[in-house]
């Protein structure tokens, strides 16, 4: 999947893939003000916050670096019929903005098209899972206190400017759950600054950071902060654990009362069998796993009820797996293994690049029954049929020769 984002990420870091993405703090430019534009505007920012049924942590607000009660921003409302809802309050929010706040909406790809397709881009770029949140701070309102994340974030600014602090992490490698508490900063600084619109940064895990507009006076800063958590040995070795109950030893009691010998006996063989499988399913097999299990993103299925599809896109989460052997190919994604028959590999390469696919063509130019296939890659979700909402997450963003003539 050839992605604007995607390219502008590796120009303006002078990266040629996604192997520096947790290496070295990165600080870059420019991705270009129509493509900023194009993925999210401060105004579009908040129309997608009034259109929904929002609650903390998804939607939170903050001033004088302090995180205010829901209740400043949060409305419990009654619908027509009588139904409670909580909603946005767009009364009260507008008058944070104009005072100076930070607003920050979690999971904007649940929400936004475009935003969904970037992170699916990036996903398919760094084999990683990817959340994106928006950070809208107005006039001289400060956001989140000097902290550091559990994961590795590209923050891309996009309009306006915020000034940055970035030291380097005070523990090797930190986690969510560790052995160790990381609650002292480090001393090192290294960055200070502003960013600008149109600029990139890139904070490995564990590195400590904080943004302000302190200073800047009148104004504001929209910034776009993609997560990228990316797996560890913990999650290998969990990963283990779970395939050890496939083995009937590990699923009986452990021996507590039996003699020594028995208690012996059982701890070396447990022991062995441990062993044994973390020689033979190693961290790569874990990984590749991973992604061919994991299932799609959300979608929408009609099943054909408003006429059948004319155009589809993959929609899993990493790129599809491919094995071609014996006169067939073994199709692997979405936790799903599919088998079809070696002459519709041209159509599925196709089908499964992660560009749209507008279907007559791809049938006029490989001559195979590419409806029949399509209707099966979309009724195992591993691709859907391209509705127009969905396709304005593609627009002008990714790039197919075939289905750019129809943009």
């Amino acid at each position: 999947m050839d992605h604007r984002l995607v390219r502008g990420v590796e120009k303006a870091l002078s990266w040629s893939g996604p192997n520096m993405l947790g290496s070295d703090f990165t600080r870059g430019g420019m991705l270009g003000p129509d493509l900023c534009t194009r993925l999210l505007t401060p105004t579009k920012l908040l129309d997608l916050v009034m259109r929904r049924s929002l609650a903390s942590p998804q939607l939170r607000c903050f001033r004088d670096g302090s995180e205010l009660h829901p209740n400043n921003y949060i409305s419990a409302t009654t619908t027509k019929r009588g139904q409670g809802i909580h909603v946005p309050s767009m009364r009260r929010l507008g008058r944070l903005i104009e005072s100076g706040c930070t607003l920050v909406l979690d999971s904007l790809e649940m929400f936004d098209p475009t935003m969904e397709v970037a992170c699916r881009a990036l996903q398919w770029w760094s084999r990683e899972l990817v959340q994106v949140n928006a950070y809208l701070t107005t006039h001289e309102a400060a956001g989140f206190n000097l902290h550091w994340d559990d994961h590795d974030v590209l923050i891309v600014q996009l309009a306006g400017e915020k000034s940055w602090e970035v030291r380097s992490p005070s523990r090797s490698a930190p986690m969510y759950r560790d052995a160790e508490q990381n609650q002292t900063p480090s001393d090192e600084l290294l960055w200070s600054g502003t960013l600008y619109a149109g600029e990139i940064m890139h904070i490995p895990r564990g590195y400590w950071h904080q943004a302000t507009r302190n200073g800047h006076g009148a104004g504001f800063s929209l910034h776009v902060t993609f997560g990228f958590v990316k797996r560890t040995g913990v999650d290998w070795l969990t990963w283990l654990a779970d395939k050890v109950r496939e083995n009937e030893e590990f699923r009986h009691d452990l021996d507590r009362w039996g003699t020594p010998e028995k208690r012996v006996l059982q701890e070396k063989g447990l022991s062995t069998i441990a062993a044994e499988l973390a020689m033979s399913r190693l961290p790569s097999e874990f990984l590749a796993v991973r992604e061919k299990e994991r299932p799609a993103h959300r979608h929408v299925a009609t099943g054909g009820t408003f006429g059948n599809p004319t155009s589809v896109v993959c929609v899993a989460e990493f790129p599809p797996h491919l094995e071609r052997r014996d006169g067939r190919v073994d199709l692997f994604a979405a936790g799903k293994k599919i088998t079809f028959s070696v002459g519709a590999l041209p159509a599925l390469e196709e089908l499964l690049s992660g560009f749209p696919v507008i279907l007559d063509e791809l049938a006029a130019t490989t001559g195979l029954d590419v409806a029949q296939l399509a209707n099966v890659l979309i009724q195992e979700e591993i691709c859907a049929e391209l509705i127009p909402e969905l396709s304005l997450g593609y627009t002008d963003l990714v790039t197919s020769d075939s289905y750019s003539k129809k943009l």
